[in-house]
Order: C-alpha cells, then structure tokens, then sequence
C-alpha cells in the first residue's frame, strides 16, 4: 500500500483514525495502530510481513538480554548477534544477487544469480533494529519490555516503509504516554496533504521529463544533459521530501513527533551542508553509530569518513552506481573538511553556490543511471563530447512545454512555509486570515492530487526501492 494513493487517502486513513480516536486510552490507541500498521505492510508484502516481524522478535528479546545480563559476556554478545541477524537479512535480500553477480564477472565463474524480492522497508526497519539494540546496550535508551509497543516503533505505518528512520529514543515517552491536541491534527493533515502534492503534482510530473532525456541518453545535447539531471535531483528531492512530509503529518496526527528529514536542502551553501540538510535521518544514522568506528585498534577520522559514505553509497542500493555516488560525495566532504570552514566562508557565495549545484546535479546523474555504460555517456554528454551538439529543437520545446513546472518545483525548493509563519508570529491580526488560506490551500491540493491520482496507474515513491 502506498500514500499516494486512493484506497489509502479515503478508506485505509479514515478507517484508522475513525478506530483510533474512539480508543479510550493510550494502550488502546496502541493496539489500533499496531493492527492498522501490520496491515498496512501486509496489504504489499503478505509474505515478507513474517520477516520483519521476526525481526521485531529478534531485536525485542535481544533487549531484555542486554538489560538482565548487563556488563555481562551475554550482554555483548546478545548485542553482537542482532546486529549480525539485522545486517545478514538486509544483505542476503538486497545485496546476494549483486555479490553473486560480480563474483561471476571476476572470477569467471556460472554461480546462479538469486532471484530475491526485496521486501519494501527493509533498509528502513532494519536501521531502527539496529539503533534501538546499540542504544540499549549504551544505555541511552530504556529497554522496552512490552512486544506490542516495540513492534508498534518499529512497524508504525506512518514510516514503515520509507522512512525517515525513527530513533527509539525520538518516540520512547510517546510511545506510552502522548496528548494529542487540535493543533497537531491541523498541523498533521496540513503537512501530510502537501507532502501529497509535493510527490502527485511535482515529483509525478517531473517524472516525464526525467525519462524522455534522461532515458533517451544517446541522443542528449548537452543542455538536455544538464537539464534532465537537473529536473531529476528536483524529482527525488520532491518525492523523498513529500514522503517525509505525510510521515511527519501523519506521526503528529496520532501523537508522535518525529524528527525533520529534509530542511531545505537546496539552500545549501555548500556539500557538507547539503548532507546535513537531505536526508538527515540516515546522516546522523552513520554519523552516530559509524564514523567513530574503531578502525585497525584505532578511531580514524579520515577512514572513518570513507566508510560513512561509502556505506551511504552500499546502503541506498546494489549497483556499483550508488557506491560511487556514495565516494563521489565523500571525495567534497573530505575536500572541504580539508579547506576548513573559515577558509570555506571566504569563498564568495556566488562561487560556492555555484560549485555545489554543479557538483549535486552531477551526483544525481550517477545516482540514475545504474547501468555504467549509460553512465559513461551521460558524462559524455554533459562535458560537450555526447556527439549531439549543444542545444536541439526538442529541448527547447521540452523546456518551454514544462516551464511553469520547472518555476514552480524551483519556488517550493525554498522555504515559503515557514516564512509566513514567521510573519504571522510576527503580525497576529492576519493569523486567523493565514490560518483561513491554509486551510483553502489544503483542500484544493487535496482535490488536486486526487484528480492526478484517478488517472495514475502506479505511482509508488522512489525510496521503496532501497
């Protein structure tokens, strides 16, 4: 089951929260969304729905181990085991086929490739497994003695299946004891319903243009290069960002306040910001529990740093593409941890602006093209040796035809949201003008999204896929 869809905008949601509010206490609510959650991933992964809850049994009594055998031997290796069960699944269903694959490529070999489905959410849940258990063994976090509340952390709908990825530690009090006001329910549909838009009436849309240059490479000028990684980098950021948007909504609406995962990350001034404004649940994921790694006895700041992202690169998918996505962006951040932030802030913004939408338009490129020779050509293309000349007829009509899509994707980059709310703190008087707006503004990208959505046959969000 997907968000961006009709059976779930004005059946699965109104069904829940119809069961959810007619709850009479917080054990009940509970018990509501674990029964709706399990559903929700059951209704796309009826076999696959056993695995993680068996990763939530896994991880749930590796828990109560660490706490009752506590600097213990079976402390250590209670911990040591879930995380080598939690990242043995991930790598036999996402990653085997590619092992296999390259292991035939070097050594000449005819080992039969498996054929493995990945099962929706698995980089997602399996990232929240792993954290819950090595914050429990750090004594960060109390260990959660009841099975229901940590398959309810785990297996929460709202960002199940494509994150972001929630710490225990984010929702532990809220987990037994949250008040929900009217606010967070305004403020929840809101959110949710323009993380709709942004993914049906943004995302979708530049979806098309992506595949007719992106996906007709070989025949590419270089503006159409350029403008085709462009519009992608907008489609992702809009797709991921919308996702994001309806999972926040949708926490606030049953009480849950989880942490942002997108902050505009366009407005960056340079790489290393970037990465702290996209995807910032992973960033700290790997920030936290990976770059202080102890490598060969000792921790390693500048190994540390290759392994962050090279696991970035690993982490977001089994193509050699995503692992050199994942160095191509270590290869700035260790440049400009190299420069030094003073030195940084001297550069006219300007040039660095310049220089770091250069550098993520092309990161993008690589992160679309998972065959290597299509990526060769792509680099091609965009350096003016592709062949196809400059500018053609046919990217001038593609740009023209989808201008105002183009200006509108631009304007919602930056943060218009939050500015007005700034005004209206600022001026009350139009508070209630404001508020009256939002709510019109709502509504009519509600009926937009659902009018695109009638016509829309599959539409799923692009991070299912890692």
């Amino acid at each position: 089951m997907v968000f961006s869809s009709l059976f779930f905008i004005y059946l699965f949601l109104p069904l829940c929260f119809l069961f959810y509010f007619l709850a009479p206490d917080t054990k009940a609510k509970n018990t509501v969304l674990v029964i709706f959650s399990v559903l929700f991933y059951a209704w796309g992964e009826p076999v696959y729905v056993f695995l993680m809850l068996f990763s939530a049994t896994v991880n749930f009594t590796a828990g109560l181990v660490i706490e009752k055998y506590k600097d213990k031997p079976l402390d250590n290796i209670a911990t040591t085991l879930a995380v080598v069960y939690d990242f043995a699944m991930l790598g036999i269903f996402k990653y085997s086929g590619f092992v296999v694959e390259n292991i035939n490529a070097l050594c000449h070999t005819s080992i039969h490739i498996p054929e493995i489905t990945l099962p929706i959410g698995i980089s997602f849940y399996t990232f929240q497994t792993v954290s819950y258990v090595i914050d429990c063994h750090w004594e960060t976090v109390e260990v959660q003695k009841k099975f229901k509340n940590f398959l309810l952390y785990l297996a929460l709908f709202p960002q199940l299946i494509a994150g972001p990825i929630v710490r225990y530690s984010t929702i532990e009090k809220e987990i037994n004891s949250r008040q929900i006001y009217l606010t967070d329910i305004s403020y929840g549909l809101n959110r949710m319903i323009v993380g709709l838009a942004k993914k049906v009436v943004i995302a979708n849309q530049l979806s098309e243009v992506v595949n007719n240059v992106l996906g007709n490479i070989e025949h590419a000028t270089l503006f159409g290069g350029w403008f085709g990684a462009s519009m992608y980098a907008l489609q992702i950021y809009f797709d991921f960002s919308g996702y994001s948007d309806m999972a926040i909504g949708l926490g606030r609406i049953f009480g849950f306040h989880f942490d942002e995962n997108f902050r505009h990350p366009f407005m960056c001034r340079d790489i290393t910001e970037f990465w702290q404004r996209w995807h910032i649940s992973l960033s700290t994921f790997f920030r936290d529990y990976l770059l202080y790694v102890p490598i060969f006895g000792k921790r390693r700041k500048y190994g540390g740093l290759f392994l962050v992202w090279l696991c970035t690169g690993i982490w977001h998918g089994a193509s050699w593409n995503f692992i050199i996505w994942g160095l191509y962006y270590g290869i700035f951040v260790f440049l400009e941890m190299l420069i030094g932030k003073k030195r940084m802030k001297k550069i006219p913004v300007i040039i660095r602006q310049v220089y770091n939408k250069i550098v993520i338009v092309i990161g993008f490129g690589i992160f679309y093209f998972e065959d290597l020779g299509q990526l060769g050509k792509f680099f091609k293309v965009i350096f003016g040796l592709g062949g196809n000349g400059t500018i053609g007829l046919q990217d001038k009509i593609q740009f023209m035809n989808n201008i105002y899509l183009v200006i509108l994707a631009v304007v919602c980059c930056f943060p218009i949201i939050d500015g007005i709310k700034k005004l209206t703190d600022k001026h009350r008087a139009t508070r209630y003008t404001v508020s009256a707006l939002a709510t019109f503004t709502s509504v009519a990208l509600l009926l937009l999204s659902s009018v695109l959505l009638v016509d829309s046959t599959k539409n799923p969000f692009l991070y299912f896929r890692f």
